[in-house]
């Protein structure tokens, strides 16, 4: 991904609001699936990671783009953002 494509979709991730949060319980297989869906119906998704999670927003960023597939666009804070392109129809142009 280019710095160009992964600046337009920052841009895009400025509008939208987090629509999952990592806890204490962390990253389960049901929270897999669950984003997964949401990253095949939209995406571009933000997920926030609260202060009782045991692990940072770095480093929850990291296992979710490793076990999702994904690439990791911003880190800001306790906020996540990240892309997987939907290869049967494709919702963000680049």
């Amino acid at each position: 991904m280019t710095g160009k494509e992964r600046a337009k979709l920052r841009r895009l991730a400025n509008t939208i609001q987090p629509i999952f949060q990592i806890g204490k319980g962390g990253i389960g297989a049901a929270m897999l699936e669950q984003l997964g869906m949401a990253l095949d119906a939209r995406e571009l998704i933000k997920i926030t990671v609260l202060e009782t999670a045991d692990l940072s927003a770095r480093e929850a960023c990291d296992a979710l783009c490793k076990a999702l597939e994904a690439e990791p666009i911003q880190c800001i804070g306790r906020k996540i953002t990240i892309y997987r392109r939907n290869p049967d129809s494709p919702k963000i142009e680049l």
